[in-house]
């Protein structure tokens, strides 16, 4: 079987983001630095020779903006791309999150827990990419949702990331059909972006 890549990217800035809020299963438009962070983060492919056949986001419309600002390619929306539920806590303010790990902690109040999101991701990918025939795959979908999805394939990384999953940031796995194994990571630079005279 021919080995396909997967570029797992995270959406651009929302609303909610700016705000500190919870955002799981709802949702709040890219903000003005959002579109922006996605326009800068969609030169990562042409700058590197990756031509996408294929694109896939979560069914929420920051992660279908940030696709569209990134690729003219047509695409599907997938609820399984969602980002985790967090049941009561959804538009809350962050500060009520509980420490790391969350594990169960969001089932009491009608969320997931972390082995749902991370079993929910890794099915839903590999069934997109078994039933995909093209070799370069763009998926849009966000930071709790990614980092899950690294998290059930982390034994098979051929590169350490102890990073953060940042606004619009890429990661690239390859897969032969049986494993999803991580090659890079692609944090873009938006400095420019917070430079004074930027600011609006």
């Amino acid at each position: 079987m021919m080995t396909q890549t997967l570029y797992l990217m995270r959406h651009g800035q929302t609303l909610f983001n700016a705000q500190h809020r919870i955002q799981g299963w709802c949702d709040s438009p890219l903000t003005e630095k959002g579109i922006a962070q996605a326009k800068i983060a969609a030169d990562y492919f042409p700058d590197n020779g990756i031509t996408l056949d294929a694109a896939y986001c979560s069914t929420a419309e920051r992660a279908s903006d940030t696709l569209e600002l990134v690729t003219q390619l047509p695409y599907t929306r997938v609820k399984g791309l969602r980002e985790w539920n967090f049941g009561a806590f959804e538009a809350q303010p962050e500060y009520l999150n509980p420490p790391l790990p969350y594990n169960d902690f969001f089932v009491r109040y009608g969320g997931e827990s972390q082995d749902q999101v991370q079993d929910r991701l890794s099915k839903t990918i590999t069934t997109i990419m078994a039933h995909d025939p093209s070799q370069h795959v763009l998926m849009v979908s966000h930071g709790g949702a990614i980092a899950n999805f690294y998290r059930a394939w982390q034994q098979y990384e051929a590169i350490p990331f102890t990073g953060h999953f940042g606004n619009c940031c890429i990661l690239t796995f390859t897969f032969d059909g049986q494993h999803f194994v991580l090659q890079a990571v692609f944090n873009p630079d938006f400095s420019e972006l917070d430079a004074p005279h930027a600011q609006k």
